[in-house]
């Protein structure tokens, strides 16, 4: 079976293209920049296989067709089974126009080199951001009725599906992912994002104040995390089962947890003190997402909130989703994967993992604390 893969080279690309060639009749075909074949051979290297089965196509996401060149699309038309558009921009600090020019320009083309290759399903990794900040649970059937999409990657993502739903003529599915963690029997991980700017709170707080130590806190908005494991997992099982076209799964774990909840099972791990005094999202009520985001921008407030975001290596931005009000249901996705055994695990069981992970490779304070355990040890 072949495939043609757009984000091969990214955090879950990685993933998906290891879970795809662990078929033994699979070839994967990934979209790469010209000069950047390299890294494609690198991964192939890493997962043991032959570069005849992880081949680079060069081609560029901001052109119509992904740029690719005409001999590309007649050696592989015809031949592709499976098109999986993963590239997209997940940077909470992107403008506009660039979310723009990638995550949605880049689907409409990556749309477009799908058909040209006469692929038979079109699998679009879509997000839970798509619903924006619609206050309640959001399904799978659901998609126009998203509200609040002001911030550019609600806004983007959600474009970006519109372009799949309206303007892709084969056969196609959507994937909507929830905020994805690092592997749960690994923990690896490749950046700091999303859950893990709470670690370096928690360390912080491990360091400056005792354990016993109740502390302040909020109720706060609706938490939802899945290990990529999972994803690729649940993706890789759905794309391949018939019938299922032209439908969207919400790739989310079973539980969502709200803020304080997710900030003290962070804080267990990490031996830090609970929030143990947590003021209710009543007193919250009526204020816009963006309200704490508006607020850290005013002068004297900007400044101190700046520096404290920047000690912990936190945007901005990231206080927007303190609120946060939607929750996500995966009935369609639960049916799918009845007879899989594919299940997203509790966060409880693998954030000890992560936890771990993050420590040891992308804590930006590791070589110090690794330094100061080492002088403890000698003196």
């Amino acid at each position: 079976m072949n495939y043609f893969v757009t984000g091969a080279t990214g955090f879950i690309g990685r993933f998906l293209v290891a879970r795809l060639l662990q078929r033994s009749d699979s070839t994967v075909y990934a979209l790469v920049r010209k000069g950047s074949e390299a890294r494609l051979h690198q991964i192939a290297a890493d997962l043991g296989v032959s570069e005849s089965r992880l081949v680079p196509v060069t081609g560029n996401l901001t052109q119509p067709n992904l740029g690719l060149a005409q001999e590309d699309l007649l050696r592989l038309h015809g031949r592709i089974d499976h098109c999986f558009h993963l590239a997209a921009i997940y940077d909470l600090k992107a403008d506009l126009i660039s979310q723009q020019r990638t995550n949605v320009d880049g689907t409409r083309y990556a749309v477009q080199a799908a058909e040209a290759l006469g692929s038979g399903c079109f699998h679009h990794v879509s997000s839970i951001a798509v619903a924006g900040l619609y206050p309640g649970c959001f399904t799978e059937t659901m998609f126009e009725q998203a509200t609040g999409l002001d911030d550019p990657y609600f806004y983007t993502k959600h474009l970006a599906e519109k372009c799949v739903r309206e303007e892709c003529r084969i056969p196609w599915r959507v994937y909507r992912p929830s905020m994805v963690v690092g592997h749960s029997k690994s923990g690896e991980m490749d950046k700091i994002d999303g859950p893990y700017y709470i670690f370096k709170i928690m360390q912080r707080l491990h360091d400056w104040l005792p354990r016993w130590l109740p502390l302040p806190g909020i109720e706060g908005g609706q938490f939802n995390i899945v290990p990529v494991d999972y994803v690729v997992d649940a993706m890789d099982a759905i794309a391949h089962k018939p019938g299922l076209d032209g439908q969207a799964f919400h790739l989310t774990a079973e539980r969502h947890y709200r803020l304080g909840d997710l900030l003290n099972l962070v804080a267990d791990v990490a031996q830090a003190p609970r929030f143990s005094l947590q003021i209710s999202n009543r007193l919250l009520e009526g204020a816009p997402l963006n309200a704490i985001t508006r607020l850290g921008q005013i002068g004297f407030v900007h400044r101190q909130v700046e520096k404290l975001l920047n000690a912990l290596d936190m945007p901005l931005s990231t206080l927007g989703f303190v609120t946060y009000p939607v929750t996500f249901d995966r009935s369609q996705t639960a049916v799918a994967l009845a007879d899989t055994g594919i299940t997203p695990p509790a966060l409880e069981d693998y954030l000890p993992v992560l936890w771990d992970y993050w420590a040891r490779h992308l804590d930006p304070d590791r070589k110090s604390r690794a330094y100061a355990r080492q002088f403890s040890t000698q003196h």
